[in-house]
């Protein structure tokens, strides 16, 4: 056909005819729309001289029915591809959007208003192209389908067999159109009849805008396409056995899936969720079948029970009893006790955990509780069950049938179950049981009851009632005071580290009583400390230096009594009645004098200033050898400085003020302190040296004597240049330097490190260290005698 005509209706309804286009070919396709009218025309050929031209350029003409005027052509692409082989596909997307597809090549127009400054002799519309793409196919034809494009695509391939291009099935094709190329969103396969057989040409694609269906045409068949919507597709998966991925889909379009519902049984056919459990249990996989029962099956109690006896039916309810609803809802008993009993049949351990799991009211505890002791009958010592028999007891409030199987096994649980569900009372006679079992924690329950009774109970188990006694002793010295004296004999059997102790804090033991059984059974530290309780001190120090032979312990309990008379007798002990010690011996074999020498060597190191040294010296026989002497001789001179105290305490005195405590703490803090002299110090008065050039710092005699005033801020002075009358505060000498700087109530305020108050101290001559004159008197080693 190479004319295209238009019929218009006119005077008596007469049709007129009117020529839209002419002499340029065959026309192949025409699609009109609104007042559109759009036509593709074929090519035309001419031969001259053996040489082929081109009469007219075709493509695709759109005609405005207003103006009558044609408003564009769209030129064909390709011009290789003979056009009836390959004919042109239109559609109208939109009143103003036309696609065209020809060979491979589409191109989608929009037809839009010239502006009127641009008309001149020019239709009043223009054609835009606004997509243009290839595809790797021949296009038998195009459909909008919302923003995409749906194509039948003619598809050429390659035989494997006889490697000769050939012709494949029609595809059916939706494309995102993009502005050089497109996406491929799906694409099908199409099987008809003789397709080997057919071409390009042979292939048509209508639509039907309204229903969205799409109409393939063959030689041989007519295919009917629709929009595939979320249920075709679960129809597919479901189809494909892809339960999972149906499911997935089907949970996310619930609001706009018609078809299927989740969880829905209907008479014909298995939902999609129950679908997938059976497809799950066919293929043997019964935990992932019963874990997806949770999912599918929700709260819908029907499908659980139908699901559990499924399970049931091919031995599988162990794999659904760990998923079983237990709140919200809840089965029927009969479905709990089912699942209960299989365990019970064949796994204990199983059985227990679901007790422990499971509340007490899913199902009948009677019923479990009897069938759990049919089986004690067959394996009574089996301690699972037991185990679990006594939490069944427990659930059904049997509290002392649950307690005695708890004793029974020694189960840790018991002392939960006691204070949980205040059993004290039922107790009562098990109390050596619990104690057996558990003394550590037995005691705390027993807090409960009375005192007498308990150590009644354990009145044949001695080292239990000790353990009672000694608990209940630590949390209240005085609550059992009246077996205090039974005690004693249990401390000296069971728990002798604790006996000492004991005797000490308690204020109801009978020290009598107490000292018998040390003494029978030789507890030395014991009964010296007893002795010195009762106010024996002599003869608890004497078994200290006979018994237990230590000479620092012995000393220590000198201080501790604080009496002359011990002194005097350790003294006398170490002089004329030495004993071994171990920590000094390293050897059998020893001399008299060694251990004589030994003693006192301990006890110059540890006299301290609670016992006149001298005393202990002038006991010392002459040319006897002391090992460590000098080190000892040091310490003695050390700690002895503290006897500077006196000094001030005595100036205190004087000044009619009553030192107090806080006054004390800062003298005992000064008299460690260490002033050394030396030739560089100046009197802060007259600035001359304190120390005249004439003084002998050679160890042979020096007979002068002089005067010197050193406060504890470290400024000196010549006595005589410290002005009595302006430097005496409340018996107190002070710093002439530092005075100006104190208030009245200086020696209240001031006292410490830095106080002002000082020595007056009479030098009346300067000797040299024995050890720092071996070193050829090295610095720093001379010592002031200090005199009052």
């Amino acid at each position: 056909m190479s004319k295209l005509l238009l019929y218009e209706r006119g005077w008596m309804n007469r049709w007129k005819p009117s020529v839209l286009h002419e002499g340029e070919g065959n026309i192949r396709n025409v699609k009109w729309r609104g007042h559109l009218i759009a036509w593709a025309n074929n090519m035309e050929f001419v031969i001259l001289n053996k040489v082929l031209f081109c009469l007219n350029f075709q493509g695709v003409k759109i005609l405005d029915m207003i103006s009558k005027q044609r408003i564009t052509n769209v030129p064909r692409d390709d011009i290789s591809l003979r056009p009836d082989m390959y004919p042109c596909s239109l559609c109208w997307k939109d009143n103003l959007t036309l696609i065209i597809g020809w060979g491979n090549s589409v191109k989608i127009c929009s037809v839009k208003e010239r502006h009127a400054s641009e008309m001149r002799d020019l239709p009043n519309r223009y054609v835009e192209i606004v997509f243009q793409f290839d595809t790797e196919f021949y296009i038998s034809g195009l459909a909008p389908l919302c923003d995409q494009l749906v194509i039948l695509s003619y598809v050429k391939e390659i035989s494997e067999k006889t490697e000769v291009e050939c012709c494949a099935r029609p595809r059916l094709d939706i494309v995102q159109p993009l502005p050089e190329s497109c996406e491929e969103i799906s694409s099908d396969a199409l099987t008809v009849r003789g397709f080997q057989e057919n071409e390009c040409r042979d292939y048509h694609l209508e639509y039907s805008e309204g229903e969205s269906l799409f109409y393939i045409i063959s030689p041989r068949d007519v295919v009917i396409a629709k929009e595939r919507d979320q249920d075709d597709h679960i129809d597919w998966l479901l189809e494909k056995k892809k339960y999972e991925e149906a499911l997935m889909a089907a949970e996310i379009s619930q609001k706009t899936i018609k078809k299927h519902k989740i969880l829905k049984l209907s008479q014909d056919l298995m939902d999609i969720g129950l679908a997938y459990i059976n497809h799950l249990v066919e293929k043997g996989e019964h935990d992932l079948a019963a874990r997806k029962c949770q999912k599918i099956l929700g709260k819908n109690t029907e499908l659980w029970e139908f699901e559990v006896y499924k399970f049931k039916e091919i031995g599988q309810l162990k794999a659904i009893s760990r998923y079983l609803p237990r709140r919200d809802p809840v089965l029927k008993p009969l479905i709990y006790e089912m699942v209960l009993h299989e365990f019970l049949e064949s796994d204990y351990e199983g059985f227990a955990t679901l007790i422990k799991e499971w509340p007490g009211d899913l199902y009948s505890n009677t019923i479990i509780v009897q069938a759990v002791v049919d089986h004690l009958k067959k394996d009574p010592q089996n301690r699972t069950l037991l185990r679990t028999l006594a939490e069944l007891y427990t659930y059904d409030q049997r509290y002392g049938r649950a307690l005695e199987i708890y004793l029974t096994l020694r189960h840790k649980d018991v002392f939960q179950l006691i204070h949980k569900h205040n059993l004290f009372s039922s107790i009562k006679d098990k109390i050596v049981l619990l104690m057996d079992f558990d003394s550590e924690i037995s005691w705390f329950l027993f807090a409960f009851l009375q005192i007498d009774r308990v150590v009644e109970e354990l009145e044949n188990r001695p080292e239990l009632q000790h353990v009672y006694l000694h608990k209940l002793f630590k949390r209240d010295h005085h609550k059992g005071q009246r077996y205090h004296e039974k005690q004693i004999s249990l401390y000296a059997e069971y728990d002798r580290p604790n006996l000492l102790p004991f005797l000490r804090d308690s204020t109801h033991c009978p020290l009598e009583k107490a000292l018998e059984i040390c003494q029978q059974r030789n507890f030395v530290e014991e009964t010296v400390y007893l002795l010195s309780r009762m106010g024996n001190s002599r003869s608890a120090l004497k078994m200290i230096m006979e018994e237990l032979q230590d000479v620092d312990k012995a000393i220590e309990f000198a201080k501790e009594q604080d009496d002359g008379e011990l002194w005097e007798d350790l003294i006398l002990y170490s002089i004329d009645k030495p004993r071994k010690l171990d920590s000094v011996l390293a050897s059998p074999v020893y001399f008299l004098w060694d251990a004589i020498a030994a003693f006192i060597t301990g006890l110059l190191n540890n006299i301290g200033t609670h016992v006149d040294p001298i005393l202990l010296i002038h006991r010392i026989k002459e040319g006897m050898e002391i090992p460590n002497l000098r080190d000892s001789l040091v310490k003695i001179l050390q700690d002895y400085n503290l006897q500077v105290n006196v000094f001030f305490l005595g100036r205190f005195s004087e000044g009619h003020q009553k030192p107090s405590h806080q006054s004390l703490l800062p003298l005992l803090n000064l008299s460690n302190a260490v002033i050394s002299l030396a030739k560089e110090n100046i009197c802060e008065s007259c600035l001359s040296p304190v120390l005249p050039s004439d003084v002998p710092f050679s160890f042979p005699d020096a007979s002068k004597s002089f005067n010197v005033v050193v406060f504890h801020c470290r400024h000196m002075f010549h006595k005589e240049c410290l002005p009595v009358s302006n430097t005496v505060r409340n018996g107190l000498n002070l710093c002439l330097f530092c005075k100006e700087k104190r208030t009245d109530n200086f020696f209240i305020s001031s006292l410490g490190k830095n106080a002002c108050f000082c020595f007056d101290l009479q030098v009346s001559s300067v000797q040299f260290c024995n050890i720092c004159s071996a070193k050829h008197r090295g610095p720093g080693s001379a010592i002031l005698e200090m005199k009052k």
